[in-house]
């Protein structure tokens, strides 16, 4: 089933295959706002509620899957490549630092719309040239932004995809800032646990800019690979690590997995081999939601004392830089 309606006075494409369901604002960054299991009784992602609307306009950072390009933060929203200097407006006044990316609520249009037995795909894009001000000025590329979603029984397939329109070699950094729902079904915060494939803490100064150092996991941080951590009704959380694979089901896994520990519920968040660092943030701990926010390059990457080792890439004129995600649950 595909269906064109309306979210609270916004346009929205409703999708469902098997037992997902699925809801996606294109306007406001393409954002995939709901994805529900009806089976299990399951909603994934938080969802803005009317009351929220005008939140999300403002901050669609903290509801369902917006897209952060760049992630994170760049210190002082400056940097250099090639010559060139890139300057982001400063968005948080107190740290000096420019966050979460130029295309979080830029408009998209649906391309494309296909549905089989087995699968409904949308496809989503987004153009910037030198007539879109709007991100031209602090990003001088002219470069398209194809996001893809597949949802089939089997759960939600999501593909990000960067071509570089431009003639010159064009920085890529790609990160979400996914509020995963928690309790998802039923019970209550203290009934679930968060495992994410994190390997070593990355020291944040007071500006939550990476120091360059690496730490080990602290006794509460360890929870993440080992036995879960309880993510919401808790102390604050806001760290970044680097990322290591866990073993989840019997199988080596690349992402982040909530459990309710008292009836084995599952939500998955499955990423590739582009994502290579994890910001874990809880939004002071008393909200009903937890971002594992996976990042393809550490935050300030542009900036590292080695931008390469901190995962810095730049995509060849006619080039494209492609990641896959997966949400789902069991």
């Amino acid at each position: 089933m595909i269906r064109k309606t309306n979210w609270y006075g916004l346009d929205a494409v409703e999708f469902s295959k098997g037992d997902y369901t699925a809801l996606l604002i294109p306007s406001v960054g393409a954002n995939l706002v709901r994805l529900d299991n009806t089976k299990l009784g399951v909603e994934i992602l938080r969802t803005p509620t009317e009351e929220e609307i005008e939140t999300f306009k403002s901050r669609p950072q903290i509801f369902g899957l917006p897209l952060l390009f760049p992630p994170n933060r760049i210190e002082n929203g400056r940097y250099e490549f090639e010559g060139r200097t890139y300057q982001y407006p400063i968005t948080i006044e107190k740290e000096q630092n420019y966050h979460h990316g130029i295309i979080k609520g830029e408009p998209f249009v649906v391309s494309k719309v296909e549905e089989d037995d087995e699968r409904v795909k949308v496809e989503c894009r987004y153009y910037s040239n030198v007539a879109n001000d709007a991100i031209y000025r602090d990003f001088p590329h002219a470069f398209k932004c194809k996001i893809v979603y597949k949802l089939s029984a089997k759960g939600l397939k999501q593909e990000v995809v960067f071509s570089n329109r431009s003639d010159k070699a064009m920085p890529v950094g790609v990160g979400f800032h996914t509020p995963m729902l928690i309790p998802f079904a039923g019970g209550e915060a203290a009934d679930y646990r968060m495992r994410v494939a994190v390997d070593e803490q990355v020291e944040l100064s007071e500006r939550n800019l990476p120091t360059g150092k690496k730490l080990p996991l602290t006794e509460q941080y360890a929870k993440l690979r080992e036995g879960g951590l309880q993510v919401t009704d808790c102390e604050p959380v806001e760290a970044g690590f680097t990322l290591r694979e866990i073993e989840v089901d019997g199988k080596s896994y690349r992402g982040a997995v909530v459990e309710n520990i008292k009836t084995g519920v599952k939500t998955y968040y499955e990423v590739d081999e582009q994502t290579t660092y994890w910001t874990i943030w809880n939004n002071g701990g008393k909200v009903n939601y937890c971002c594992p926010e996976p990042q393809s390059w550490t935050t300030n990457a542009p900036n590292a004392a080695d931008p390469k080792a901190a995962g810095f890439v730049a995509v060849e004129p006619g080039e494209k830089w492609k990641a896959t995600y997966k949400l789902y649950c069991k």
